[in-house]
């Protein structure tokens, strides 16, 4: 049955690893589209802070820039416009890649996650807000260390969700979701790269999206939220709570410098880097690569 299904190709792995210039001359190669997996770069005007390829290469894209930086966006909207995108494009004759570091999306999609159907409370969100992400976790930890265990600790809106879940239904975060009949016959492939490599490439990135002007994109940003949303509120919104832009805070308050707001980065995303590593570590159908050589191989095997 698995086989009959139409092929989907995953392209993952840590941040700063390399995965979108590999996608991109994979879908160049096997005619293919690229589908975002990246829950920070789905942010209009969020380009330099998330990274995003300036050039695609004539390669369409799709799921970046769909929202703007104070609009909400559920895991259950990712899934349903990821799988309509997937489905357009094998319409076309074309071979999807689901490309991204965000394993939640990913896994979404690949093992169809059905997301709790567990009502947002404004009371509760509004009380849970008010207290720092550590302590929501130590919540977490208490009420539901099943899901403490596979949860980014770093997510506030994450942690938020699960707590939310919990209280209202009883029933655990992660025992929530179901795995339905997936609706892809899918290859995921991850790139391995050591430690050591990465931690450059981490650093490196960094200091790039400084010189191109990050500090700039994040004030432009915090001024143009700040004229509809409360100032205090900005810092709490998904989309600014993201490395490259929660390290300006005590920036723009005078609080700290803009070399320790450059160090803080490079921490948080080295942070990142592991704790998605510790994500796909657990999904045993990864087929983990160094070179690009053995991705192509593994796709041509695939589709034929």
């Amino acid at each position: 049955m698995e086989k009959t299904k139409p092929k989907l190709i995953v392209i993952l792995g840590q941040t700063a690893s390399g995965k979108s210039s590999l996608a991109i001359k994979l879908a160049k190669k096997f005619d293919g589209e690229i589908v975002s997996a990246d829950s920070r770069q789905i942010y209009r005007g969020m380009d330099i802070g998330t990274a995003k390829l300036l050039n695609h290469e004539s390669i369409p894209h799709h799921l970046i820039d769909i929202v703007n930086p104070d609009e909400e966006f559920t895991l259950a909207e990712y899934k349903k416009i990821a799988v309509r995108k997937i489905n357009e494009i094998l319409e076309r004759g074309k071979i999807p890649f689901l490309v991204g570091g965000t394993g939640l999306y990913v896994k979404a999609v690949v093992d169809n996650f059905g997301i709790p159907k567990v009502a947002s409370n404004k009371a509760l969100r509004k009380k849970l807000e008010k207290k720092p992400t550590q302590e929501l976790f130590e919540d977490l930890k208490r009420f539901d260390p099943k899901t403490a265990e596979s949860i980014d600790s770093k997510n506030k809106r994450r942690l938020i969700r699960a707590l939310e879940v919990k209280i209202f239904s009883g029933v655990s975060f992660v025992s929530a979701k179901k795995i339905a009949d997936p609706y892809f016959n899918t290859l995921q492939i991850g790139i391995k790269i050591s430690r050591e490599k990465l931690y450059k490439n981490i650093d490196q990135r960094v200091e790039e999206q400084i010189e191109m002007g990050l500090e700039s994109e994040v004030k432009s940003i915090f001024e143009e939220l700040s004229e509809k949303i409360e100032k205090e509120k900005i810092w709490s919104l998904p989309s600014m709570s993201g490395i490259c832009y929660q390290e300006f805070k005590e920036y723009f308050e005078a609080k700290t410098g803009l070399e320790k707001v450059i160090q803080k980065i490079k921490l948080h995303n080295r942070q990142y880097a592991r704790r998605q590593m510790t994500w796909f570590k657990r999904d045993k159908r990864i087929h983990w690569i160094e070179k690009p050589e053995t991705a192509e191989k593994l796709i041509s095997e695939f589709l034929s």
